[in-house]
């Protein structure tokens, strides 16, 4: 499996650690300040493309899975509304797994915690509170939004992002709190508030190697696959469906 690295950061400096042992996986290049600039510019012809870089990149990544019909991990974070509508059209011709976070237990998390809002949304109020490392920019993160819709898929509550100042009495909004620093590679809790009782569920990172075996596993199921949009929970529930 030929693969292009995008972004040479702490997750892409993981992927390779993982990926030099194994004799089924090749790096032809990384897209990086000092190694390649674009996508396009790798020699060879890939496999996939695995992205953990920025949402500078898409168009490169989009523009050569599209040349040389190879999937794409799409695991960057921050993406805007017309940059989500190009990796939408670009599934339709290559096969794209788009997450935010490729752990086992997230998308155990994620499952965890809509069974629950199921039960609980009308008497209990809900509130998420997620924490990285002081080099994340966005906020909150992608896992965050992931589980704020788990919770509230079709959007029925507002949403607060913080709370400042008088802000009166709690309504039936879901609140959603980033905190950062250091080096937390990734935590998230969902807390279900009733009266006389709390539920909490948490996720910790102990680092990044889960993000980057997922990615892998992501890689060995894309490669296979026909073009379309694919989650983790295609990857590791294939029977249940989305």
């Amino acid at each position: 499996m030929n693969i292009i690295l995008c972004g040479y950061g702490k997750m892409g400096a993981m992927l390779e650690s993982l990926i030099l042992p194994r004799e089924d996986m090749n790096i032809l290049g990384v897209v990086h300040p000092g190694l390649y600039d674009s996508a396009p510019d790798v020699p060879g012809k890939a496999d996939v493309i695995i992205d953990f870089s920025y949402p500078g990149n898409l168009s490169g990544i989009l523009e050569r899975a599209r040349r040389d019909r190879c999937a794409v991990i799409l695991g960057t974070t921050g993406l805007s509304e017309a940059q989500a509508l190009q990796v939408r059209e670009a599934a339709a011709e290559v096969p794209i797994v788009h997450a935010s976070n490729f752990s086992l237990g997230v998308a155990v998390l994620r499952r965890a915690v809509a069974m629950a809002a199921d039960i609980l949304r009308e008497d209990f109020d809900i509130e998420i509170v997620e924490t990285h490392h002081n080099q994340k920019v966005d906020a909150p993160s992608g896992t965050a939004k992931q589980l704020l819709a788990a919770v509230d898929p079709d959007g029925e509550r507002p949403r607060v992002y913080g709370r400042e100042g008088m802000v009166g009495k709690r309504g039936r909004e879901i609140g959603v709190h980033a905190l950062r620093g250091g080096t937390v590679a990734g935590e998230h809790s969902v807390f279900f508030f009733g009266e006389d009782e709390t539920l909490e569920f948490r996720h910790s990172a102990a680092s990044r190697r889960i993000f980057a075996a997922g990615a892998l596993k992501a890689a060995e199921f894309a490669v296979r696959k026909a073009p379309g949009l694919y989650g983790v929970d295609d990857i590791l529930f294939p029977s249940a469906g989305k």
